[in-house]
């Protein structure tokens, strides 16, 4: 009997350390600071600058890419803490569903002068079409299509909307889906062709740069007004992690330098962890404003640990 209750002993025993350490395991697990991102340039660079300053003083970090979907949905379901792409009016479809269901929250403004819109090259706006009240004229020329990007984002929804609205005439229209890649591949072949193209572009992106290209006047307003760029956390996050809150609070971009992170990560082709690094490096004064009053994980100045790590 004795030998009995020894080995039921020695069980229960083994199946604590096993209980606590998959506890310990998932507290560790917890205390990562799970980022979403939507793979444009943009967005993609901006979370490894925010991700490496965070790392910098002694944070676990991790990246999740996906649509705009899924990037919310994994905030809803709490696999991820933050997104520093939540493009405002554009994504509000998205945004509103867990917004309203309390699962999410904005934080600030991390970026203003922004557009999201549909756009034509310079030739054809000259030629005409300077607004979507523009577009049904010179229907054929365009094959009555407007490119868009991936499957479910929302400039896409925005458009698709119009079309089934027969919003300023487009009822016969096609939206194209694509990838950004694809989508720019497409507008390149019309522009070296002088082919006439309507698509769906952004600034700060190097398209810009890459094209002459004219966003179109939206009288009816479909894609919104007042675009801008903001912070997004779960709900909960700010009460479990208030440093890492105050560090969102404080950062903010301007678009020269979301154009510089893009240059480097796409023109130069430089890893973006790569052009996170030096960025940093270079700027610590932008770096000491946004974690003023932040602390690293072991209690000392933010501004002093990351000024130590970038010289070494």
């Amino acid at each position: 009997m004795k030998k009995i209750l020894s080995i039921l002993l020695v069980l229960v025993f083994t199946f604590s350390l096993v209980t606590v350490g998959a506890n310990n395991v998932q507290a560790q697990s917890d205390d990562t600071i799970d980022f979403g991102y939507v793979q444009w340039p943009g967005v993609t660079v901006k979370t490894h600058v925010a991700k490496r300053v965070l790392e910098y003083i002694g944070y676990e970090t991790s990246m999740t890419s996906g649509s705009q979907a899924i990037v919310f949905k994994g905030m809803d379901t709490g696999d991820l803490d933050v997104f520093l792409g939540n493009w405002m009016p554009t994504m509000k479809i998205h945004f509103d569903k867990y917004s309203e269901k309390g699962s999410v929250k904005n934080v600030r403004v991390n970026l203003h002068d922004v557009v999201y819109k549909t756009a034509v090259p310079e030739y054809v706006y000259e030629a005409g079409v300077k607004s979507f009240e523009d577009l049904n004229e010179y229907a054929d020329k365009f094959n009555k299509t407007i490119y868009g990007i991936e499957p479910g984002n929302e400039g896409n929804l925005i458009i698709k909307k119009a079309i089934d609205n027969n919003t300023y005439n487009l009822g016969e229209w096609t939206l194209k889906s694509s990838s950004t890649a694809g989508m720019l591949s497409a507008v390149k072949r019309a522009v070296n062709n002088e082919e006439w193209i309507a698509f769906n572009g952004w600034k700060p992106h190097y398209m810009n740069v890459m094209f002459d290209l004219r966003y179109l006047d939206d009288p009816e307003g479909i894609w919104g007004s007042g675009e801008r760029v903001l912070t997004v956390v779960r709900t909960g996050f700010e009460k479990e992690n208030p440093n890492v809150y105050k560090f969102f609070e404080q950062f903010k971009v301007t678009a020269p330098m979301q154009n510089q992170w893009i240059d480097m990560y796409k023109r130069q082709e430089m890893d973006p962890q790569e052009v996170a690094e030096k960025w940093i490096a270079n700027n610590l004064d932008v770096v000491d404003q946004w974690v003023y009053g932040v602390e690293s994980t072991e209690g000392e100045m933010a501004r002093k640990v990351i000024a130590s790590k970038v010289s070494q």
